[in-house]
């Protein structure tokens, strides 16, 4: 069996580190030392999982037309999407909550508006990972593109791994099993 797990970020240096990169974070954890290949809308790399064959990809094409890229890969790769999982950054979750759902609207999230835009769809399966909500009104796009403070850092470095163990309970125990251990407190 194979899997698409997408993880959601703007692509260049000045994005690396940010809140709004947490996907690319994610899929770096669960990669450990495969290398990332350059190719179509973005880096790909391959991992095994009990069996399974997860397809890694961060696409190149900025969180805005985060579609492009998973329509293009859902295609290639020929996947339904109950074997895809996009993970994405979730300003209404508390730093380092997740939450993973087989369906859902965008939430206000342009990843994944583009993504329900270029699929036709809001049915696919996505790992909301909790970035929190402490800025002043009127600066949401600092916040989400502002990195990392020293303080958040260890509920990040939580949060990811979890994000990882969510992954490898989806494609391997199934949705119910990777929601119950998201979930729950």
């Amino acid at each position: 069996m194979k899997y698409l797990i997408f993880g959601l970020g703007n692509p260049g240096t000045e994005y690396e580190q940010t809140r709004h990169n947490i996907g690319f974070e994610v899929l770096d954890f669960l990669a450990k030392d495969q290398v990332w290949k350059p190719t179509n809308f973005g880096l790909r790399c391959e991992v095994k999982h009990r069996g399974r064959t997860l397809i890694l990809i961060k696409p190149d094409t900025f969180m805005n037309l985060s579609g492009t890229a998973v329509k293009f890969w859902v295609a290639k790769e020929k996947i339904q999407l109950k074997n895809m999982l996009v993970i994405a950054d979730e300003l209404a979750l508390p730093l380092g909550s997740l939450r993973l759902k087989g369906k859902g609207s965008d939430a206000g999230h342009n990843g994944h508006k583009s993504i329900i835009q270029e699929l036709g769809t809001s049915q696919y399966p996505r790992l909301r990972f909790g970035i929190g909500n402490e800025f002043v009104k009127g600066k949401q796009v600092n916040f989400v593109l502002g990195k990392w403070e020293p303080e958040e850092e260890n509920l990040v470095k939580k949060g990811i791994e979890r994000s990882a163990e969510a992954i490898r309970r989806y494609t391997f125990n199934g949705a119910s099993d990777a929601m119950v251990y998201c979930n729950t407190k």
